[in-house]
């Protein structure tokens, strides 16, 4: 017989020949000499077969010599996977391992209750609940329904609190997003505001000019415009109140200030003791840096000859101290900022002018020419009037003439004018509708205003003044900070603190607080 390992390995005849070598082994006579280090090297080899054990056949029973045959013709073939088991088990575990579809994110949301969607709602920016509004009917309702929770979060966790000491909340049923989107489009118009004048000051003010002045002046100019949005957001609400007041009091006397002898302006009496004496003492000694920005922005620039303001076109002079009284009293500081933002020092003019004029002028009706025809010769009319044709389009119309189906017709129509009405009510009713903070007024009530508007050296600061001196703010007038020492306190580096304890609060969460460092601008609009 060959020896084992010149048959191949694990075949058949490998198998056969180990048995018959087993066999050997058993009978002593027919017995091959083996070496005495056989069995050692057997024991040192680091692969082992699964030897069955051996035992005589004459002892088994029958089922068992039936097994010990089985065993006998073992085979790895017996054991090794076939190539469709393989193809088999790998389906299964791919199936298994592959991960099951999850489930959109919309369809898990929506299976939300509806306290847990309003509570996400509610976490999210202003601007994106409102874009969420206009997703569909459905948002529309369930954000309009749920005002309260949501303008309730953001007034507790969003809104600095000399915002709402300036506009307090109303009864809690009556806290809706008007009121929350009111105060953001006031807080966004005094970060502009504060952003323009900063730049207004840093060019030219401090003279910071080139790109690495500027760089090097960054932490001055972001330390003074974030101490002058909590100043100008007062100034706003001044306005606003003081329009307002203004209106009322003309309608219920009659005739205006300019007609009443006065030591105090008592509209500016009423509305400024609404604010402490810090808040008081602080807007009036920004005042005069507001109002001198506003007025430098519609000037020609003062280094600018005649010859050279032909050539560039600088034509137009400033405009008058009316035009500034007007915009600040009646537009107020929102119509400010529009006019700032517009490029340009012709564009710039224009705009003002056409604003003014449609303010103080009457509106003109046009009325359309009668057209001609060619050469003169008028267009033949049509012989039928215009009552002719409404008659026999209601005649048409009532026979049910080239209409299929015209009562399920009219009651589908019906039906779906109904809906359409319903929906439209509940989408324009909304708080929303109310408009804007200090927005357009009625003809009538710019007329009475126009009529009665102080000088534009008589806004603010006479009544200011006066009322500082009889609180005891200050001793004397000089006390009052002016001019340079007022741009020194705006951006020298301490009292970060106390101003952040004084104007937002001690409870107040960082989300409130404008960062010291410099932070894009506001995108809600």
């Amino acid at each position: 017989m060959d020896p084992p390992h010149i048959t191949e390995f694990a075949s058949q005849r490998y198998f056969d020949k180990l048995r018959q070598l087993s066999e050997s082994k058993d009978q002593p006579q027919d017995a091959v000499a083996i070496p005495q280090d056989g069995p050692a090297a057997a024991q040192s080899s680091t692969f082992i077969l699964p030897l069955v054990g051996q035992r005589s056949s004459e002892a088994l029973p029958h089922d068992a010599l039936r097994t010990e045959k089985r065993r006998a013709n073992f085979s790895f073939r017996t054991i090794l996977p076939s190539r469709a088991s393989v193809e088999h088990d790998s389906r299964r575990l791919s199936t298994e391992s592959a991960p099951k579809k999850s489930t959109p994110f919309d369809q898990l949301f929506l299976a939300l209750p509806n306290e847990l969607k309003i509570q996400i709602i509610a976490s999210l920016p202003l601007s994106d609940i409102l874009s969420i509004r206009l997703a569909s009917r459905s948002w529309h309702a369930m954000i309009t329904i749920n005002e309260f929770p949501i303008a309730r979060y953001h007034l507790d966790h969003h809104v600095p609190a000399y915002a709402r000491r300036l506009w307090p909340a109303p009864d809690p049923p009556a806290i809706r997003l008007h009121y929350l989107c009111g105060i953001w489009h006031r807080l966004h118009v005094a970060a502009k505001l504060s952003y323009l004048i900063c730049e207004r000051v840093t060019k030219e003010m401090f003279l910071r000019t080139t790109d690495t002045a500027r760089l090097q002046f960054a932490p001055q100019h972001e330390r003074m415009r974030r101490r002058l949005i909590p100043l100008i957001f007062t100034l706003f609400h001044f306005f606003e109140t003081y329009r307002t007041l203004h209106v009322e009091y003309l309608k219920k006397h009659g005739h205006g200030l300019s007609q009443t002898p006065y030591t105090f302006n008592p509209i500016e009496l009423q509305v400024m003791n609404m604010y402490d004496n810090q808040t008081l003492l602080r807007v009036h000694q920004i005042v005069p840096l507001v109002v001198s920005s506003f007025t430098r922005r519609l000037r020609p620039p003062s280094y600018v000859g005649r010859f050279e303001r032909s050539i560039r076109g600088y034509l137009k002079d400033p405009p008058p101290d009316e035009v500034y009284a007007t915009a600040l009293m009646v537009g107020g500081l929102r119509q400010v900022e529009k006019f700032w933002e517009i490029k340009g020092y012709n564009s710039r003019r224009g705009v003002v002018d056409s604003w003014y004029h449609s303010i103080t002028k009457e509106p003109v009706e046009v009325t359309s020419k009668p057209r001609r025809g060619f050469m003169g010769l008028s267009r033949k009319r049509s012989t039928v009037n215009g009552s002719d044709q409404g008659r026999s389009t209601a005649d048409y119309s009532a026979t049910g003439n080239g209409r299929r189906g015209s009562e399920s017709g009219r009651r589908g129509s019906d039906a779906s004018t109904a809906t359409n009405a319903f929906w439209e009510n509940f989408v324009f009713d909304t708080s929303l509708a109310e408009g804007m903070p200090m927005g357009p007024l009625p003809r009538e009530d710019v007329r009475l205003l126009l009529a009665d508007l102080p000088a534009l050296n008589q806004i603010w600061s006479p009544t200011a003044e006066a009322l500082i001196l009889e609180r005891g703010i200050v001793q004397r007038p000089q006390d009052i900070k002016r001019n340079a020492a007022v741009l020194l306190d705006l951006i020298h580096e301490g009292g970060a603190a106390e101003e952040d304890e004084w104007w937002y609060g001690r409870t107040a969460p960082e989300s409130v607080r404008p960062p010291l460092e410099a932070i894009e601008e506001d995108t809600i609009e």
